[in-house]
């Protein structure tokens, strides 16, 4: 019951004080026109007795006689109770509210400043979902702005997530979590003014900062992108994965290696090791431009044990596996998100001793080109 009567006291606003303040007025002008008519008292006694009424002390020194006398002086001292009681308890729940604010605010902060290499994503609606779920599976830390409490009321906030629910366009927190901490800023709201405006804002205080940001309108990318925007995505055209894909892209390489289908683990634990994520394999077909995909999205050495237990344990899907790499003449392009360029160049050092390196982000042409060389060697 204490609870769910905080709760209702919680919801009022600043107006209610001045009600009831205004309510307090209105008694005590009550009190003190009842103290002179009804109990006969000068106007300075009728201001005593108007006070001391409502404030039930109740001296003593002036005694309601008469009927009408002991019915003034009730409603007097019940009414004086009832809004003094309405009064305090607004501003003390008020007070409490922002107190209560400021301590959690100041908890967030920490927490932000506490982090490391973090993206900041502005709308948790549907397409924020989608890409804070590719976020959460590669273990980033996330800075959410959301204004719409209830959206991320279910959300639960550690040392990788904080929520922040303010509108990013009204506040400049934005552009001080936007700084060399913050890998990226992936604007997902769905109202176009509010990204291009969140852009502006970050753009003008943070000229290096790498930032997405969706368009509902196609007709709009080129007002983003003229705003500062780095990469506009439109969601009628890809998702919530390829937002998160984009706002990587300082951080993504494409590796072409290669090496057979028995040093597959030993290339995962260096990947690894550099905390890397190796979010997809290209197979390429000699001559043929486009290659075979496969997703795999994992930073987990748990997960290349597994799969080196199971292909140890299962002969046809290693002789599968072995087929594949033999048709594509072990030939293939790893797609691996990172921290920064300076973790590639030690990945690509550390790689370059267990296997051969053909390039780093060739395109598909010029990988068939390669494929096409490498078969007419064989």
């Amino acid at each position: 019951m204490r609870k769910i009567t905080f709760k209702l006291i919680s919801r009022f606003h600043e107006k209610y004080i001045t009600t009831g303040i205004l309510l307090i007025l209105l008694l005590f002008a009550y009190g003190i026109i009842g103290s002179h008519f009804i109990m006969g008292l000068n106007f300075i006694d009728s201001l005593y007795y108007s006070v001391v009424t409502m404030a039930t002390v109740g001296y003593g020194d002036y005694i309601p006689v008469t009927g009408i006398q002991k019915i003034f002086a009730t409603t007097l001292a019940l009414g004086g109770v009832g809004l003094l009681a309405y009064v305090f308890n607004v501003i003390l729940t008020n007070f409490q509210e922002k107190m209560g604010e400021y301590s959690k605010g100041a908890r967030k902060m920490r927490a932000i400043q506490n982090m490391d290499n973090y993206y900041v994503l502005c709308g948790y609606g549907r397409v924020g979902k989608v890409v804070l779920k590719e976020l959460n599976q590669r273990k980033q830390n996330v800075i959410i702005f959301e204004k719409d409490s209830k959206m991320t009321e279910n959300l639960v906030e550690d040392e990788t997530i904080v929520v922040i629910n303010k509108d990013a366009t009204e506040d400049d927190l934005i552009a001080k979590v936007a700084g060399e901490n913050c890998r990226s800023v992936i604007i997902s709201t769905g109202s176009d003014v509010t990204n291009l405006f969140i852009v502006l804002t970050i753009r003008e205080t943070n000229p290096d900062a790498w930032i997405v940001s969706r368009a509902s309108k196609l007709e709009n990318i080129a007002r983003l992108r003229k705003a500062g925007a780095d990469k506009i995505v439109s969601p009628e055209i890809i998702g919530g994965k390829d937002l998160y894909l984009e706002s990587a892209k300082p951080h993504l390489l494409r590796l072409t290696v290669q090496h057979t289908s028995d040093e597959i683990f030993d290339e995962f634990k260096i990947i690894a090791k550099h905390g890397c994520t190796l979010e997809n394999i290209d197979y390429h077909i000699p001559g043929i431009e486009t290659p075979l995909n496969r997703e795999i999205k994992t930073m987990n050495i748990n997960d290349g044990k597994r799969y080196k237990k199971y292909l140890n344990s299962n002969k046809d899907a290693k002789e599968a596996l072995d087929n594949l790499y033999k048709s594509v003449n072990n030939v293939h392009s790893h797609l691996i998100s990172g921290p920064d360029r300076n973790t590639f160049e030690k990945l690509i050092k550390d790689l370059e001793k267990q296997e051969k390196i053909i390039g780093k982000n060739l395109t598909n042409e010029k990988i068939m080109e390669i494929t096409k060389k490498i078969n007419k060697e064989r």
